[in-house]
């Protein structure tokens, strides 16, 4: 099955010189969540504008549903949703017509059926008649939404949709994004909350300097690259690693407290056994032990630092 996104070479150079893209390739799938990471300036902005017609690509191409983006523009938007980061609505419209307005402005017939469908999906049904100064940050975010799910796209383009919101609003919003996957809506959001893309996303891009460094499953991601530490909790501080412990590269934690050890969960040996061995030989007493899986976000800041 063809993608429903299929971006190639892309390219974006302005007249300064500044190349915003360099050579984007990445197939999108129908039915997935990929949320795009990077630091501010990566190029996430830049490549969603290029997929949306917004912005002009120097080279390369796109296309939607086998649509090109630039020489078959028409057929393409009309596939896509777009939610931009800045919250840019009419203050003195309603809810309902502000949504109405942004289906006609596709071309679409008028249906108050599938207006109200959108609506309560995103709790916004009684506030359909509510006028858009009204409401909060969050429910304008809403109402962002509902506007690009009003032409019923197949895509759907979310930059930074949590931006401002509080965290309590942030997982409201992962349940709708989470509802409209389920519907059938293909997902691509840019996010600066990594816990969003790890509670979210079924597959994390990393973009850095207009490049894509990688575009993997998030839990294949996250056991190829991620790394566990098992935290040694001391009965009594120490002020430095035995010698005896030195070829384990361990970390002093916490006033002495605590031993660090990182290791490899791919390899056969993890050296776990043979370091507990060694620890209890130099004398020194341990009251607890835990582990922790390395998260998403030191993935990724890693990952932006090999590219700096």
């Amino acid at each position: 099955m063809p993608s429903i996104v299929a971006i190639r070479d892309l390219r974006k150079q302005y007249a300064g010189g500044f190349q915003a893209l360099k050579g984007v390739s990445l197939d999108i799938e129908e039915g997935e969540i990929i949320a795009l990471l990077g630091p501010n300036g990566a190029g996430k902005t830049t490549l969603i504008s290029t997929v949306c017609g917004i912005t002009i690509p120097t080279s390369g191409s796109v296309t939607v549903g086998g649509h090109d983006t630039v020489t078959d523009f028409r057929a393409a938007r009309q596939l896509i949703g777009l939610v931009p980061q800045e919250i840019n609505l009419e203050p003195f419209e309603t809810v309902m017509n502000t949504v109405r307005f942004s289906r006609g402005l596709f071309g679409k017939s008028a249906d108050d059926g599938h207006i109200e469908r959108v609506l309560k999906s995103l709790s916004l049904w009684d506030k359909r008649d509510n006028k858009i100064m009204t409401l909060s940050g969050g429910m304008k975010r809403r109402v962002l939404i509902a506007k690009a799910l009003s032409h019923e796209p197949r895509v759907l383009f979310l930059d930074e949709p949590t931006a401002g919101v509080d965290v309590e609003l942030r997982k409201d919003m992962w349940d709708v994004v989470a509802g409209l996957k389920a519907s059938g809506v293909t997902i691509i959001l840019t996010t600066h909350y990594i816990e969003e893309a790890e509670a979210i996303a079924d597959r994390i891009g990393v973009i850095s300097k207009g490049e894509l460094l990688l575009v993997e499953d998030k839990a294949a991601l996250m056991t190829r690259m991620g790394q566990k530490m098992l935290h040694i909790h001391l009965s009594q501080p120490t002020e430095a690693v035995p010698a005896a412990l030195a070829h384990y590269n361990l970390s002093l934690e916490q006033d002495g407290r605590v031993l660090v050890y990182t290791y490899d969960t791919a390899k056969e040996r993890t050296g776990i056994t043979k370091l507990l061995t060694d620890l209890a030989a130099t004398g020194l007493v341990l009251s607890d032990i835990e582990t922790r899986q390395n998260s998403l976000e030191e993935i990724f800041v890693g990952l932006v630092k090999e590219d700096a």
